[in-house]
């Protein structure tokens, strides 16, 4: 896994979080991901539409093909039998198979086979079950929210806890969102994450204000995945 953020980094969007913290009850956590997912389903997809996609040429173009097979195996113009012929499309779908399979292990080609939507879904799904294990419920007030950035997608999410939600919009946090991103894009990861916490920082003072009394329930830390 590729390491984004360097040690004085990680130190940084961690002040950044205790920083806003101090002015709200709400706990903020965030996580930069390598990727949301290994699309291995997606690489099984492709691999099996050039598959289907070759039988189809040959069912549809078959004196072409095995002129192309007389040529390369030295035979003149033989009459291929059923069982041969069925045997030449089943071998040449399950090359296809293979070879397109092996070269989508490749991620960098692997991703950018994926659809934009999948990726997004992806990357809200990988953001949710993160929030479920290391925010939701997990404070006493239902004040938790994840800053979630997914590297390989190119795609970030902020899920908050009932009580949040109970107050702010999701439309609330894209002042965040924009935020982050707009470093993002010029390859400061962590100066997004700290602009991205200072936003939600901030809404979450004016509808959730630090109680004299309150505590640190989670982790300050960036977590790296």
């Amino acid at each position: 896994m590729a390491a984004y953020l360097s040690a004085s980094d990680h130190q940084r969007v961690s002040d950044a979080v205790a920083a806003a913290e101090a002015r709200t009850a709400g706990e903020i956590v965030t996580v930069v991901a390598d990727r949301s997912d290994g699309y291995s389903d997606i690489a099984l997809v492709w691999s099996a539409l050039v598959a289907f996609t070759a039988l189809t040429l040959y069912a549809l173009f078959p004196d072409f093909f095995l002129g192309i097979i007389d040529r390369l195996s030295g035979r003149w113009g033989t009459d291929w039998s059923d069982s041969e012929l069925l045997a030449l499309a089943v071998t040449g779908a399950v090359i296809k198979f293979l070879a397109t399979w092996l070269l989508l292990l490749w991620p960098p080609l692997r991703f950018v086979l994926v659809p934009g939507p999948i990726e997004s879904a992806r990357a809200r799904a990988r953001a949710t079950d993160l929030f479920k294990v290391g925010a939701e419920r997990r404070t006493h007030g239902r004040t938790g929210i994840l800053l979630y950035l997914s590297m390989r997608e190119h795609r970030a999410e902020i899920v908050a806890d009932e009580a949040i939600a109970g107050k702010v919009s999701p439309e609330t946090w894209g002042e965040a969102m924009a935020a982050m991103l707009a470093h993002i894009k010029d390859g400061r990861t962590a100066d997004g994450m700290i602009a991205a916490v200072e936003k939600v920082g901030a809404v979450l003072a004016e509808h959730f204000p630090r109680a004299e009394d309150d505590t640190n329930e989670l982790p300050d830390r960036l977590i790296e995945l």
